[in-house]
């Protein structure tokens, strides 16, 4: 169907009404596939859908980049299941631990950190990683005396810049496929720096925090320390999957892969993991599709979320938004529209992470071209965007990671939260005066 050239602000302004209503009933506490449902049907409605045409949307859905995503983040699942099986995820946490020698409150925060930081880095997700290791490093935080609120803010701030440094984590793939900078150009001046930032923030706080709680929140002496021994099998398997691992970003670096490299090595580390830990083809493919069956109402989302984008676009939104927005750019140049698209992510849209690097990113592309902002600086608006979200925010990542330690003190994740999307939003604004 053919866009509407120029159509009354008023008329574009209701075409952005789709997308307020999936922040308003996001913020409400819908579920975001319900969500996303209803939001894709207001958006038909106000882009004249038929029937058919709706069915054809979703059918051209079926070959989009966040289809894509969505099949890559499922294989992830099942990845983290074979790794699990084989207990892989379990050898790499404890070598992290003993090779650092935990005996002291610090040691055993930067043990912690460092382990988050690999597995959830090496699953994209937060929750599979946590999940993994909170069994293995809760006995070490017990042991040395940490206190349930400090290893829940580890979790929570550690993981969420996890997802932004692991070379096949959802939100590193959906951001090199929408900006098309290079993995090593993120790593450099994007997610480096903002990583660098987080965990720096973080560990200052966390000293506090310990001082704080280590008396009000500790752990009971209910864990065995050492609970977990890797054996010839998981070690074996472990060496297969990292030498496997660091071989595939070499060459998808050298070779300058595209996205859909992914989804090969996805199967592939599974099959070398599972095959050297002494697991059966079938049981590899079992333990996939397992893992896979627990991401697949997100990958729905990401099927509706294709269309949900193109009928807004279709009803005159992102004209209308760009038209209120002009006499600002205008000002502000390119270095507002960065902070601007920061800012708005960060406390104006909510959801998953893709999701609202794919809106925000369709939203300001008029403005991107017309202004010729840079990718860079672009990149970092995207990141911080969703980062300082999650962190102001006590949304699933945030309550997840307090599950996982056990902990209900929020007060401490959000005092960590706050401080550090002040220093990343602080970050953004330089940056984007000095480099957009």
């Amino acid at each position: 169907m053919a866009i509407a050239i120029n159509p009354p602000l008023w008329l574009g302004l209701l075409g952005l009404s789709p997308l307020v209503i999936y922040i308003v009933l996001v913020f409400r506490g819908v579920d975001i596939l319900p969500a996303t449902v209803i939001s894709v049907l207001v958006g038909a409605l106000l882009s004249h859908q038929t029937i058919l045409s709706f069915g054809a949307a979703l059918a051209d859905s079926m070959g989009s980049f966040l289809a894509l995503v969505g099949l890559i983040i499922m294989l992830g699942r099942g990845l983290g299941e074979v790794l699990n099986a084989t207990k892989v995820s379990h050898t790499i946490v404890y070598r992290i631990i003993h090779t650092i020698g935990v005996d002291t409150e610090k040691k055993a925060m930067l043990g912690i950190m460092l382990a988050c930081l690999i597995i959830v880095g090496l699953l994209g997700t937060m929750a599979g990683g946590n999940a993994i290791i909170a069994p293995i490093v809760l006995p070490v935080a017990a042991a040395v005396g940490l206190s349930r609120s400090t290893v829940g803010v580890i979790f929570q701030a550690v993981g969420e810049e996890a997802l932004i440094l692991g070379p096949f984590s959802p939100p590193v793939i959906t951001l090199l496929g929408l900006t098309k900078i290079s993995y090593g150009e993120m790593l450099l001046y994007v997610s480096g720096p903002v990583a660098i930032i987080t965990l720096l923030v973080t560990w200052f706080v966390i000293q506090r925090i310990q001082r704080s709680t280590r008396e009000i929140t500790p752990y009971e002496n209910q864990y065995q320390l050492n609970r977990f021994e890797p054996n010839p099998r998981s070690r074996r398997a472990t060496a297969a999957f990292l030498c496997t691992f660091l071989a595939a970003v070499v060459y998808g670096i050298t070779v300058k892969a595209p996205t859909s490299f992914v989804i090969i090595i996805m199967l592939g580390l599974s099959f070398v993991t599972g095959l050297m830990g002494g697991l059966k083809p079938g049981e590899i493919l079992k333990l996939v599709i397992r893992g896979m069956a627990g991401n697949v109402g997100l990958f729905l989302l990401f099927l509706l979320l294709n269309p949900f984008i193109i009928f807004v676009e279709k009803a005159g939104g992102f004209a209308a938004l760009t038209t209120l927005l002009k006499p600002l750019m205008e000002v502000g140049g390119k270095s507002m529209i960065v902070i601007t698209g920061g800012f708005l992510g960060a406390f104006g849209i909510s959801g998953a992470t893709v999701a609202t690097l794919k809106l925000l990113h369709e939203m300001f592309s008029p403005l991107l071209t017309g202004y010729s902002v840079s990718m860079l600086a672009w990149s970092l608006a995207l990141v911080v965007a969703t980062r300082v979200h999650n962190f102001v925010f006590p949304g699933a990542n945030m309550v997840s990671s307090l599950g996982f330690a056990e902990s209900d003190d929020m007060k401490s994740m959000l005092r960590n939260g706050w401080i550090v999307a002040t220093c990343q939003l602080t970050f953004l604004t330089i940056f984007s005066l000095t480099f957009a």
